[in-house]
């Protein structure tokens, strides 16, 4: 089926007029739609709800289970249209809540330390699914389009994102304009492995984002170790394209460094990264690695992690050590789904 949600207030507009409805029927489902709603639950004629719903999906994306981390965070397993599982994460902060949203159902990058890619890429999200996944958390925690209760999104959960490149462009000129759940694009992030050409493409959008690239290493050699995409791009044209994105948009970008015991976390890494990223306007975010069963990788204990955090900082890199959130409900990426479609969901606190 299609999704009604993929459509722009001005592809709407067109919609209804082919309908040959009234123009401002286009703002009635709109407006519905920002809100979460289902298109059988629309303010508009029921023999045009069930015009819509004979083509459209009525509901793109429902959340079927809730479970809530001892810190607050809440892990969502998504249930879409056509059956497939997907999952999300809302976090808070002194500054609002953020959503970690998924672009893929499954992922076909193959990290080494991310539970999105074990069973491979199953299909990708449309944009509107990706966007369904802001609009119903934000409905689901009582939020409305004046009062967001999703201040902020990242790009961060199952799937790369510019391996679904059109579909995700897409959902942020939707997620981002008037009219709708308009949340700015400065408050969007975005992480990516490190896809060049699609980085430098992505650099001529117009939308200024925070890029965000998995590094995970100081040479190509370690970076092929865990990352299979190294094979296809080196670290010097990740920075090359990190460096047009910067030129083209004025935004400092992102490094995640996850801290994986015996790999990357002594203090010669520390040292090779200060040396690779010197004078750049960047900032690296490094990652206490959750544990993925399926892998056989293990994070660093926090003495370790605050000691490579100390000596980036003090070879003047700017960087910061991200909280861990979320461990006790599988808190990274994949860890819920794949959990469930195993039959063994039962790993957390549920709220329904």
């Amino acid at each position: 089926m299609k999704i009604l949600q993929d459509l722009s207030y001005e592809e709407l507009c067109s919609l209804v007029a082919d309908m040959g409805e009234k123009p401002f029927r286009a703002r009635q489902i709109y407006e519905g739609l920002m809100h979460g709603k289902k298109i059988s639950e629309l303010p508009i004629p029921q023999a045009m709800r069930t015009a819509l719903v004979e083509v459209y999906a009525d509901e793109p994306v429902k959340i079927q289970r809730v479970f809530t981390a001892k810190d607050g965070t809440k892990k969502y397993l998504f249930e879409l249209w056509d059956g497939n599982i997907i999952e999300g994460v809302l976090m808070a902060y002194k500054y609002g809540n953020t959503q970690c949203v998924s672009t893929q159902v499954g992922c076909r990058m193959g990290c080494k330390f991310c539970a999105s890619t074990l069973g491979g890429r199953i299909r990708d999200l449309t944009a509107g699914e990706i966007l369904s996944e802001v609009l119903t958390v934000n409905r689901s925690e009582g939020g409305t389009l004046k009062e967001r209760k999703v201040t902020n999104v990242v790009l961060m959960g199952s799937g790369e994102p510019f391996d679904n490149y059109d579909a995700v462009v897409k959902f942020l000129r939707n997620v981002t304009a008037e009219g709708g759940i308009c949340i700015s694009a400065r408050n969007v992030s975005l992480s990516t492995c490190g896809l060049v050409p699609e980085m430098r493409r992505f650099a001529e959008e117009g939308i200024p984002l925070n890029l965000t690239v998995s590094l995970h290493a100081t040479t190509d050699a370690e970076r092929r170790r865990t990352m299979p995409i190294a094979a296809r791009y080196s670290i010097a044209e990740i920075l090359g394209a990190c460096t047009f994105y910067f030129e083209k948009t004025g935004r400092r970008y992102i490094f995640e460094y996850s801290l994986i015991e015996g790999e990357n976390a002594d203090m010669v890494h520390a040292e090779q990264l200060a040396s690779l990223l010197k004078g750049r306007p960047c900032h690296v975010n490094l990652i206490r690695l959750n544990p993925v069963k399926e892998r056989n990788l293990k994070g660093t204990d926090e003495r370790t992690a605050q000691a490579f955090l100390k000596a980036l900082t003090s070879l003047g890199i700017s960087a910061t050590l991200r909280r861990s959130m979320g461990a006790d409900i599988g808190g990274a990426c994949g860890q819920l789904r794949a959990r469930f479609l195993h039959g063994g969901d039962e790993g957390g606190p549920a709220d329904n």
